[in-house]
């Protein structure tokens, strides 16, 4: 089944990043997981390496035991992909950007046990820490942006875009050009 979400980030890479190559689910076999999105821009020697939650009633929320378990997850999951991408593209070293993309990472209630905001800063100093690269966020307002980017370039296109969203936004975008 087509997840929307990695959809979405395949799209962006593909029309916003210029990547010529783009693999959604690259199973990883030597470090036992997959990537959910992969993008490559041959013209800059870029890499991308994206995970992609969207959990929208809850927010990012990844659990273990019915325990809130975000940073173990992802730090987990962002682990094998740099392991990955250092191994096997190397000549890509200073242009591997790794990104999370979710559109709802909720802000804590006042007091609140839980908190996903500091999760993702968790997340981030961890893989800094730990690997000395910096994580790129694509959440809420942000992710929001990326999709008006995906709109305006939909907005500018005549042609048929391969892509299921960028199709869709197509005709989104020219039916509001029809009824106003």
């Amino acid at each position: 089944m087509t997840n929307t979400g990695e959809e979405i980030v395949a799209a962006y890479l593909e029309y916003i990043e210029q990547c010529e190559f783009i693999q959604k689910n690259l199973y990883t076999p030597d470090v036992q997981g997959e990537i959910d999105v992969v993008g490559i821009n041959l013209n800059k020697k870029r890499i991308y390496a994206c995970e992609v939650a969207i959990h929208l009633i809850t927010g990012l929320q990844y659990t273990k035991n019915n325990q809130p378990n975000n940073v173990d997850k992802l730090v987990e999951k962002f682990s094998k992909d740099i392991d990955y991408i250092k191994k096997y593209f190397p000549e890509y070293e200073y242009e591997q950007h790794f990104m999370l993309w979710s559109p709802i990472v909720r802000d804590p209630r006042p007091g609140a046990k839980h908190n996903q905001t500091r999760d993702i800063s968790d997340i981030v100093k961890t893989i800094k820490m730990k690997y000395n690269v910096k994580l790129e966020v694509v959440i809420n307002n942000d992710f929001n942006t990326c999709l008006n980017k995906l709109r305006e370039y939909a907005k500018g296109e005549t042609k048929n875009l391969q892509s299921p969203i960028m199709r869709y936004l197509q005709i989104e975008e020219y039916l509001k050009k029809r009824v106003e």
